[in-house]
């Protein structure tokens, strides 16, 4: 998975670090001065393994180790020296390490033949040019910065000037850029907020800084297929069996999403229960029916055959709903998951409830149901108000939103970004809430679970059409969606 570390953690792993600065910095110089090039002649490099350039999802470009001089030729080659000649790149260089960075690019691209001119962050524009290379500052900008005027593309240096590293809000203004080079890790301010659209691609260069402490990720499409559970040959549909209750009488409609989607998702049986209703006549044949009394169902709940249980889409709000998922929570020994109005009925009850549950729980609140849970919104930075509200009520939390956090209490989280503005659509929560359910089904624990979930889930989203699409499209490309990620060829047994 992709490290993402915050402002603070960057600049404790780059003060731990055993190499220089100027090491760093040459380095840095070195990924931009390549990616650079690429924009430049609109061509990849001529020797794209020279700097590990790999493309899953996101684009990676990994500096080479200093080499020996007979050697560091080649190993920096970039494209044709006479593709570059004729070119001209303006680079905002501004006085700290960010601005270091692009001077290293701007000397290696000028060794190839480039026409370099550096200028300041307070210029009010930029002169006509091929490129622009925004390394006016980095990720510990603290005071709003208005850029200099540019209609050229851009290319910036670790994060587009103006864009907090760590919730990617933008205080005064920033460069819009096509492609931006960070190091080392993402940091959130290219994931969330403004950030995430000023940022354009993202190419991630590996400058030998050590990321192994870091707690948060980004989960991709080799994650979800190392992390989707396998179903084993001998398999029976008890084994991956997942058990819904939501809806009300004339609301069926959650709960139906939910179902269908952890059909398709892989539980080998799914059973749905609407309290007060005998029969959902709409629901997917292959989902069992079972009767729920409207009052004191959770009384009639066992659970023991079933591997996860998904409760609250359409169940309805009220102190009635609490107390039965309350009484729900204090009787099942398997995972679950709360979703919908479950979250809304228990609001700031949840963590009590939660203390005393057997089996690990599932929590996935949109911005609403975050306030009731929490009494306040989740805020600009996210990945906080994630980890917070997993570390109060002990369950795994899965913040929605333009890109999804999921963290465990232990303060592990993982940052999904697959889905795109068709998930803004009534349903696709419930499609969700089924998906996770049953992954958990499968064996999956919950962190992975939530995350997969959430990644297949945008990535069904990007097979359905560009506009018009509803809910229910997501369940029918769930398998297609499955596909994609396992033809990466990586899976787990």
């Amino acid at each position: 998975m992709i490290p993402v570390v915050t402002p603070a953690e960057m600049a404790a792993i780059d003060a731990a670090s055993p190499q220089s600065t100027e090491t760093l910095i040459e380095r840095a110089g070195a990924a931009v001065a390549a990616v650079a090039a690429e924009m430049l002649t609109g061509q990849e490099l001529a020797d794209p393994e020279s700097y590990g350039l790999h493309r899953q999802g996101y684009t990676h470009v990994q500096t080479p180790p200093r080499q020996p001089r007979s050697k560091r030729k080649k190993q920096r080659r970039l494209p044709q020296r006479q593709t570059l000649r004729k070119k001209h790149v303006v680079v905002i260089a501004g006085r700290g390490n960010n601005g270091a960075d692009g001077r290293a690019a701007a000397r290696i691209l000028r060794q190839h033949g480039t026409e370099c001119l550096i200028i300041s962050p307070g210029d009010d524009s930029v002169p006509p040019t091929d490129l622009v290379i925004d390394a006016a500052y980095g990720t510990g900008l603290s005071r709003p910065y208005e850029p200099p005027h540019t209609s050229d593309p851009v290319l910036a240096v670790d994060i587009p000037s103006g864009v907090d590293g760590l919730t990617g809000a933008i205080a005064g203004g920033a460069l819009q850029a096509e492609r931006t080079v960070t190091f080392a890790a993402y940091k959130p301010g290219l994931l969330f907020g403004a950030g995430r659209q000023k940022a354009g691609v993202v190419t991630l260069a590996d400058i030998g800084l050590d990321v192994l402490s870091a707690r948060m990720h980004l989960f991709g499409d080799v994650d979800a297929a190392v992390r989707c559970p396998r179903r084993p040959s001998d398999a029976h549909k008890w084994d991956s069996a997942c058990w819904v209750i939501g809806g009300s009488p004339g609301m069926f409609g959650a709960p139906r999403l939910a179902a269908g989607a952890a059909l398709r998702a892989g539980a080998g049986y799914v059973r749905l229960s609407i309290p007060g209703e005998a029969y959902d006549p709409e629901a997917p044949l292959e989902i069992v029916a079972h009767k729920l009394p409207a009052r004191s169902w959770s009384e009639f709940v066992d659970a023991e055959r079933f591997k996860s249980l998904v409760a609250g889409p359409g169940l309805g709000r009220g102190a009635h709903t609490a107390e039965e998922v309350g009484r729900l929570l204090a009787k099942v020994r398997i995972p679950v998951v709360l979703d919908g109005d479950a979250l809304s009925s228990l609001g700031r009850n949840l963590a009590g409830l939660i203390a005393s549950v057997a089996a690990p729980v599932v929590i996935t609140p949109h911005d609403g149901e975050y306030r009731a849970l929490t009494g306040g919104p989740p805020g600009e930075d996210r990945i906080d108000a994630a980890r917070r509200l997993a570390a109060t009520t002990t369950a795994h939390v899965l913040l929605k939103g333009a890109a999804t956090v999921v963290a465990a209490p232990d303060g592990e989280a993982l940052i999904v970004n697959a889905g795109d503005a068709r998930l803004a659509t009534a349903g696709t929560g419930d499609v969700l809430s089924g998906m996770i359910g049953a992954l958990l089904a499968q064996g999956s624990r919950p962190l992975d679970a939530a995350a997969a979930a959430a990644h297949l889930h945008g990535v069904a989203a990007r097979l359905c059409a560009p506009t018009g699409m509803i809910a229910g499209d997501l369940i029918d490309r769930i398998p297609q969606a499955f596909s994609h990620v396992n033809s990466l060829g990586v899976r787990s047994d």
